[in-house]
């Protein structure tokens, strides 16, 4: 399984929402600035200085440090099991920046914090102030972001419960709802997370959080009709960057490329602040990568990097464009640095198939310890509250067991159907030898028109499987015409098997 092929998880907590509204796509039609920001398809946000984390409430333990990089995924797991919602000693490693009390209160203020920085912000706000609803709510949202930028589920529980001290405050509070909905579609419960997100928007049809949370759900539910027709309906009501990102992945995941960057690139255009240049240029980078143009990629996450070297999805884009263009040892080099601060599921996997491709002394067995954390991620993900089963399929498939692959993908599919369900579903089908099976759903993960390499690939070897030569060799070509890197492994599979095939 090629490790860019996770669907994208966005950001729950806007970025720009201090800045003047923008204008609508029939605006930018007409002339006026489009500033649109892509949505981030797997996505870590920027690197908070520190690792450490405060505990102290109930139920919870005192701060600790994480610790991701440790040689037993046993131990991994149990690393990061603690915390609760706290606002004692917040402290990071003292290493960040607080941001005044004032900034507490203010949510655009915050989406310019890094998420360590707002949650001590808001965390020593709440100590003076704990009847604030608000204040609960923000915290609640600052935690999933902090989850998101860290890798670091335990983060969720904390949500919750913060997101629980304003609903008990201020029953039904549509921020607190909002967070719900952001908090559901973080853990991957995306009904849960559109039936919030429906409750805020019937009595407050203009929540931005809520319409934003809506369209990913729609999105993640693979109701992609509707989540065309909610991003138009959140465009027209809330433009602004966090909407616009939704508008750009609906119509990415359409297959309409074309509009996606020039979205992005009038985003870019428009963007002012370090964080925003810093995302808006590296989702440009990833859209020429999934396009195969690893020059542009390259150039696009350089300009990220210029903005802020500490992002990570860019870090993690620019290893992936190097390794496709040859330059493995950099690419290692970058992965290893990626992982060391946040080790998701995709980058982990990524780093374990350059070793593989390297295949030096110790590469298979450093592989190996890169599959073994995935699994941990994906255990500390379920004790958390988050639906795993397609991260358990994405990796268990290829580098892992089989069979909780499948079971893993049938569950998920059962829940909802995406392109990334589809492909996750025959893929491991695939694997297990259910070919015939495996073959309608190959077929569906590319019917909407989403360009992706490894979705073709998937069909490509599914259809020589079952006897379908002529298309089985068309979709392999395909594969490797898009986006000739696309996976250190299973690129050079694709070659094999098309030529194989000839």
């Amino acid at each position: 399984m090629a490790p860019q092929d996770a669907p994208r998880v966005l950001s729950p907590i806007p970025q720009a929402t201090g800045t003047a509204r923008t204008p609508s796509p029939t605006a930018g039609r007409a002339g006026l600035p489009d500033h649109r920001q892509a949505n981030q398809e797997r996505a870590m946000g920027p690197r908070t200085s520190s690792d450490e984390h405060s505990g102290g409430a109930p139920g919870g333990s005192q701060g600790r440090r994480t610790a991701w990089r440790v040689a037993s995924a046993a131990l991994l797991a149990v690393a990061l099991t603690g915390g609760a919602v706290a606002f004692g000693a917040a402290r990071d490693g003292g290493r960040v920046a607080p941001a005044a009390a004032s900034a507490a209160l203010d949510p655009g203020a915050l989406a310019g914090a890094h998420p360590d920085a707002a949650v001590a912000a808001l965390q020593r706000h709440l100590k003076a102030e704990p009847k604030d609803h608000d204040g609960w709510a923000t915290l609640g949202l600052a935690y999933v972001e902090q989850a998101r930028t860290k890798g670091d589920p335990a983060r969720y529980p904390q949500a919750q419960a913060a997101l629980r001290r304003s609903l008990a405050l201020a029953p039904g509070n549509d921020k607190a709802v909002a967070g719900q909905a952001a908090l559901a579609a973080a853990r991957h419960d995306f009904t849960g997370a559109l039936a919030d997100a429906d409750r805020v928007l019937k009595h407050n049809p203009y929540d931005e959080r809520a319409l934003c949370s809506r369209v990913d759900a729609l999105v993640e539910l693979g109701r992609y009709a509707e989540a065309a027709r909610a991003a138009d309906t959140a465009d027209a009501r809330r433009p602004g960057t966090p909407v616009f990102t939704r508008y750009a992945y609906v119509h990415e995941l359409r297959g309409d490329v074309t509009t996606a960057r020039r979205v992005l690139q009038q985003a870019l255009t428009g963007a002012t602040s370090p964080g925003d240049i810093a995302y808006v240029a590296a989702q440009l980078g990833q859209l020429a990568w999934n396009q195969g143009d690893y020059k542009t990629a390259l150039t696009q996450y350089a300009r990220a990097l210029a903005a802020d070297d500490t992002y990570l999805p860019a870090l993690e884009g620019r290893a992936r464009a190097q390794a496709a263009s040859g330059q493995q040892a950099a690419a290692i080099r970058g992965l290893e640095a990626v992982v060391a601060h946040a080790p998701l599921p995709t980058s982990l996997v990524a780093l374990g198939e350059l070793y593989e491709a390297r295949g030096g002394a110790g590469d298979r067995e450093k592989a190996r310890q890169q599959y073994t954390l995935v699994q941990a991620w994906i255990a500390l993900a379920r004790a958390n509250g988050v639906d795993a089963d397609l991260d358990t399929a994405l990796g268990a498939a290829d580098h892992g067991d089989k069979a909780a692959a499948l079971r893993a993908a049938r569950a998920e599919w059962a829940r909802r159907h995406t392109v990334h369900t589809a492909d996750a579903l025959a893929w491991a089908l695939h694997v297990n030898g259910h070919d015939a099976e495996a073959l309608a759903h190959a077929r569906e993960a590319t019917a909407t028109g989403y360009r992706n390499a490894s979705f073709l690939y998937h069909r490509g070897v599914v259809e020589l499987a079952t006897g379908h030569a002529k298309e089985g060799r068309a979709s392999l070509a395909a594969a490797l015409k898009l986006n000739p890197g696309f996976s250190p492994l299973g690129a050079a599979e694709a070659r094999k098997a098309l030529e194989a095939a000839k």
